[in-house]
């Protein structure tokens, strides 16, 4: 087994942060640092660590819905001692980790797993799984504005796949919109509006293709179902 395969599979990260953690110098093999992508481990033979902390696979695949609060952070740490998700999960014994990312800001539907293979595919551009959002924005927005999202937005050196754009509702000084895209650009949507010079105000991931959110409260987590996990399975 490749040796960031092993590192996800254990719980400990996504595959690519596990490449970053390999080039980082902070995973040992048998007490030697691994900075190689292509070393392969015997799970039944090597002692692979992270952090000067001994890992092993994960038997019990875990697979979970949080609805996330503004002002927690997608990571299982962070620097600056901001609160990160893995908080607000309790009376788990499987180390789990996000599925992709969800700003500082931004609320709603993160999934979190152990399952490496899953959070790897999920993640990976080519499957193109779209993600439903509901952004509060200043000001209102025109047609030619509108036309800009299902066309494409330069947000800096990258113009943004086609995406879907409903008004929802518009107030005085304000609208709320819908938007699914299926790309995965850090700050996208955020970036996106800004430039169009609609700065968001509120924003919320209500879905993960055919996962909705639905009525999970904030800062609330729940297992998915055998039925959920079934058809993300079959996204990849």
């Amino acid at each position: 087994m490749r040796l960031q395969k092993y590192i996800a599979h254990s719980g400990v990260a996504s595959r690519r942060k596990a490449e970053e953690l390999i080039k980082l110098g902070r995973v040992k093999v048998n007490n030697k640092v691994i900075k190689d992508m292509g070393v392969i481990v015997d799970p039944h033979k090597d002692i692979v660590s992270v952090d000067q902390k001994i890992i092993h696979l994960e038997k019990n695949k875990i697979y979970i819905m949080l609805n996330k609060p503004e002002g927690y952070v997608t990571t299982l740490s962070d620097e600056f001692n901001r609160p990160t998700v893995v908080d607000l999960i309790k009376n788990i014994q499987e180390r789990i980790y996000p599925v992709g990312r969800l700003d500082y800001a931004t609320s709603g539907l993160l999934i979190m797993t152990n399952d490496g293979d899953l959070s790897y595919r999920l993640t990976h551009p080519k499957h193109k799984i779209k993600k439903t959002y509901i952004a509060k924005i200043k000001g209102i927005l025109n047609k030619k504005e509108l036309a800009c999202f299902q066309t494409g937005i330069d947000i800096g050196g990258y113009i943004t796949a086609p995406a879907f754009i409903e008004v929802l509702k518009k107030e005085r000084a304000t609208s709320l919109v819908k938007v699914m895209i299926h790309e995965g650009k850090n700050r996208q949507i955020r970036r996106m509006f800004e430039k169009i010079n609609h700065p968001v105000l509120q924003l919320k991931r209500i879905a993960i293709g055919k996962i909705n959110l639905e009525n999970l409260q904030k800062g609330k987590w729940r297992y998915l179902t055998e039925t959920e996990i079934k058809y993300l399975k079959s996204c990849i």
